[in-house]
């Protein structure tokens, strides 16, 4: 008889392994020291009563809850062997590791092993995957096989995400009701449109309130992830693959490994999961410290390369301060729109006669880095490559275009090597420190997303391996590949194509629940947005690109020089800040108005911290509630201080404060009571800056 007590930084996890399969009893707050004694008590104590027109013994929801249980509800396996469905699972091992557990199960015809790795983290993160094997003499057709947590009935609001391109991370509240709610991907990468983070709350729960708990599928191609709440009264969430009709195939002895579910239970609101998430992504992925300032070329010069007028933007980047300049889209053979040339990765003898030499020399000698934009994954159907290996074609040459592309199909062996030794003899030739690596549309073909993704994971890790100084930006389309699996590759995510900051403030908020701000890119644009057309002033953008890792798409010849020297002093700001900015808690407030926003960072030991205040509309009151300021020591005292460029307000005498310059406040007093908001004009962006 065991039962398993996993604990770690406020949360517990209690296993029952006594049954056939074990099941988890309790996932949430911690339940302190429990003995032996105590927790087969508890698991005991535990057995529902048996309802009426039911299975005749007590419903127990496990680890692969399905009908052999009695579950009724969404089985985590699905597969057969020459069309007999697979049989009941029964316990063989369990490995207590606390925090850590490994459960080993097989199949009543012992055709089927089952390993199931649950790691509970010292930030209380819990993730959990399974690994098939067959070892029967045929074949077993995998359909699906997800891992699911129980979640209790109080969790009964949820909350995910949907967008489209340049509009990613939109929220939606829904409550769980009867049934399943499923949020599936048949893109071959998560899409603009990605649940990302599936979230089961308190009714009303929110960035500071209510108890929540939260899943994440790690995996960067087809997925499904849902909630569930049966009529039988158990209530759950899940993710896993998502598999199309054959698209894994199980011979004799060989296995599949789920991607991991990566779970997160708080008792505060959304931001006690940015607390959880943010310090375990940071030691599982980390990333080098300090994060360069970044020019990207792309709303600067587009496709029209021109190495005078490149050797004057870096002139300016350089004096604005920049540490990275990227060259993006239009360097290689025929690129001079969006039409042809993919897989062609050679620099275009046209319009680079000495290669990238004397560009790149203009780079480093100005003290920045070198950076490139690639597309590895894409083909023009009118490039030499496509017309050398039609067969290199996922879905063939016929295949529906998205961007006038098509997809190079990396699990053939040539291909993959093609590629891999393409983009090596760039990164031996020159000295790239960055590759931009975009991904500009959707796979569409079925059953293809599975090899794929892995094909990809392979050609990022061995990347990685033979350049390991060389950093990775994932890009598509924008966000449309923002997840933990491909994080364990990559050290940037490209969080949006539109850098129109007042789309950028919910965008940028709502990614940055899962994923720490210095790993996602936010740059200064022109001030007309290239993607939405509309015009903002040079203080919301600054301020919007402050957080997280920070850059510049913007033509700065063209910049007036009272803009120049606002740039560098922004660029300045955030050198100065990113200490904190890269390594605090994020926070944001439950906005009572919904045009004003406030969001912030506070160091680890709360002695700083940095504000935002943003007007994305106009307000409801003439005036507006007092901003309280989230995550401040409550006992120590605080400075409070605008800072950066002063935004535009409509008011005949700003708050008191203000007019002195600052204000010294308890911490308890500053996230309690507040302090009196300036009259911002509709979208503009206030900065505070606070200090012990």
């Amino acid at each position: 008889m065991t039962v398993l007590h996993l604990r770690s930084a406020g949360v517990s996890l209690v296993l029952d392994a006594r049954g056939a399969v074990p099941a988890i009893l309790h996932w949430g707050s911690d339940l302190g020291e429990l003995g032996d004694a105590t927790l087969t008590a508890m698991a005991e104590a535990a057995v529902p009563a048996v309802p009426p027109s039911s299975v005749d013994v007590p419903l127990r929801f496990s680890l692969l809850p399905g009908p052999a249980e009695g579950w009724s509800g969404r089985p985590s396996l699905e597969g057969h062997r020459q069309g007999v469905p697979a049989p009941a699972f029964r316990l063989v091992e369990v490995q207590d590791q606390n925090p850590s557990a490994i459960v080993r199960a097989e199949s009543t015809d012992t055709t089927l092993e089952l390993t199931t790795e649950l790691e509970l983290s010292a930030q209380g993160v819990l993730r959990v995957r399974h690994r098939l094997e067959n070892r029967g003499d045929t074949d077993f057709d995998l359909a699906g096989l997800g891992v699911q947590l129980p979640i209790p009935e109080d969790a009964a609001e949820l909350l995910d995400f949907t967008g489209l391109w340049a509009h990613e991370r939109q929220p939606q509240r829904a409550p769980l009701r009867h049934g399943v709610w499923s949020r599936e991907s048949r893109h071959g990468r998560p899409g603009h449109d990605d649940a990302f983070l599936l979230m089961a709350g308190e009714p009303g729960f929110g960035f500071r309130r209510g108890r929540v708990w939260a899943v994440h599928l790690a995996w960067s191609g087809d997925k499904s992830i849902w909630a569930e709440r049966s009529a039988l009264g158990p209530g759950a969430l899940g993710g896993g693959e998502l598999l199309a009709p054959g698209e894994v195939r199980l011979a004799p002895g060989l296995s599949y490994e789920t991607p991991w579910l990566v779970a997160a239970f708080s008792e505060t609101g959304i931001d006690g999961l940015s607390d959880r998430l943010h310090p375990w992504i940071r030691s599982l992925s980390p990333v080098r410290l300090p994060r360069p300032v970044v020019l990207n070329t792309w709303e600067a010069v587009y496709f029209d390369h021109d190495l005078a007028v490149l050797n004057d933007l870096v002139d300016a980047a350089s004096a604005a301060g920049v540490e990275r300049f990227v060259l993006d889209d239009g360097w290689f053979t025929g690129r001079r729109d969006d039409r042809r040339a993919l897989g062609d990765w050679t620099v275009d003898p046209a319009v680079w006669p000495d290669g990238l030499h004397p560009l790149i020399s203009r780079v480093t000698a100005a003290g920045m880095e070198f950076g490139l934009w690639v597309e590895p994954e894409m083909i023009s159907l009118d490039s030499d490559l496509a017309r050398a290996h039609p067969s290199w074609i996922l879905g063939g040459p016929d295949a529906l275009t998205w961007r006038w592309q098509r997809v190079l199909d990396l699990s053939v062996p040539a291909a993959f090597d093609h590629v891999r030794d393409r983009l090596s003899a760039l990164l031996t030739e020159y000295p790239i420190a960055f590759l931009k690596w975009d991904h500009n549309r959707d796979l569409l073909t079925a059953g293809a997303a599975h090899r794929q993704t892995r094909a990809l994971y392979r050609l990022l890790g061995t990347l990685r391996a033979r350049f390991p100084h060389v950093e990775i930006e994932s890009c598509a389309s924008g966000g449309a590949r923002i997840d933990l699996g491909i994080l364990e590759l990559v050290d940037r995510f490209w969080t949006s194509d539109t850098n129109d900051p007042l789309d950028r403030q919910s965008i940028q908020r709502w990614t940055g629940v899962l994923i720490p701000p210095e790993y996602l890119g936010g740059h200064l644009g022109d001030a007309t947005a290239h993607v939405t057309g509309r015009s903002s002033a040079l203080g919301l953008r600054l301020a919007t690109a402050l957080f997280g890792s920070a850059g510049i798409e913007w033509n700065l010849t063209k910049a007036s020089p009272a803009e120049h020297a606002l740039i560098a002093e922004w660029v300045a700001l955030h050198k100065r800040l990113r200490p904190l900015l890269h390594t605090g808690r994020v926070v944001r407030a439950d906005a009572p108005d919904p045009a004003l926003h406030l969001h912030g960072v506070v160091a680890q030991d709360r002695s700083a911290a940095v504000y935002a205040l943003v007007a994305t509309g106009s307000p409801r009151a003439a005036l507006p509630p007092p901003m309280r300021l989230p995550g401040l020591d409550p006992d120590r005292l605080y400075t409070v201080r605008p800072l950066g460029t002063p935004p535009k307000v409509v008011q005949d005498a700003p708050p008191a404060w203000l007019t002195a310059g600052a204000a010294k406040l308890p911490g308890r007093v500053l996230s309690e009571v507040g302090l009196p908001v300036p009259l911002l004009a509709p979208e503009q962006a206030l900065l505070l800056e606070v200090n012990v």
